[in-house]
């Protein structure tokens, strides 16, 4: 037996907390009932899941899907307003897909798209502490100080932030290039740190989530993670 809203999750109908709001919305069926109490155990052996009256295939295979994400997408399984999605990318079926983590409209670089629910929660989660590697172009010169700031953590609006590994890569006229790691998934966290130190971000692109690294992946194209790729993050997160 194990919790409906992670068995969901396992069988790649969306993340964890996705699936926690359609069990509330009382979309979600077992063995007929509508349940919406998120502590409900089943046994998927035995017991027949539906969500929004379609049966949950248990026997599905996970697919793992690196996208480097252009900037203008939006990090979303749909959008009311219709605009461009990162789903929007592929060029193969994508039911039961969802992007894991944040990454901004305004920001590109590396994206996980899966149906595997229990590897995109722990990825996501901070007890996991998994690494994003960052290159950030700012305005201005940072100086050492400031370095020390970002590796110490920063006060944000929404408390302080864990500390980071920062190195500056270039220097130029008016603006720097600086890789910077963190292992924490906020909202525009990146973007926010730079802010309050007085370097707004000009450009920002992921280039590695934990093991999993941009390469050269092209803007807006993806590929298939190799078994061992798929490993490397399992590793990472405790699942191999």
């Amino acid at each position: 037996m194990d919790r409906l809203h992670k068995v969901m999750a396992g069988a790649g109908i969306a993340s964890r907390r996705q699936c926690e709001q359609y069990i509330m919305e009382g979309r979600v069926k077992v063995n007929g009932d509508t349940v919406r109490t998120l502590g409900a155990k089943v046994d998927p052996s035995v017991d027949q899941v539906e969500v929004d009256g379609k049966p949950v295939d248990f026997s599905k295979h996970h697919v793992y899907i690196a996208i480097n994400k252009p900037p203008g997408y939006l990090t979303t399984v749909k959008d009311p307003f219709n605009r461009p999605i990162v789903l929007d990318l592929l060029d193969l079926p994508r039911a039961g897909l969802f992007p894991v983590g944040r990454l901004d409209k305004d920001s590109e670089g590396i994206l996980l798209l899966t149906n595997d629910g229990d590897l995109a929660y722990r990825l996501t989660h901070p007890r996991f502490s998994v690494e994003k590697t960052y290159l950030v172009e700012v305005r201005g010169y940072p100086e050492e100080s400031i370095f020390k700031c970002l590796q110490r953590g920063i006060i944000l609006e929404d408390g302080l932030s864990a500390p980071a590994q920062v190195r500056l890569i270039k220097r130029g006229k008016d603006r720097s290039i600086i890789e910077i790691a963190i292992r924490e998934g906020r909202k525009r966290q990146v973007r926010r740190m730079f802010e309050k130190v007085g370097h707004p971000v000009i450009s920002l692109k992921r280039i590695s989530i934990g093991p999993l690294e941009l390469g050269d992946l092209t803007a807006g194209h993806h590929r298939i993670l190799s078994p061992s790729e798929v490993y490397s993050l399992q590793r990472a997160v405790g699942l191999s």
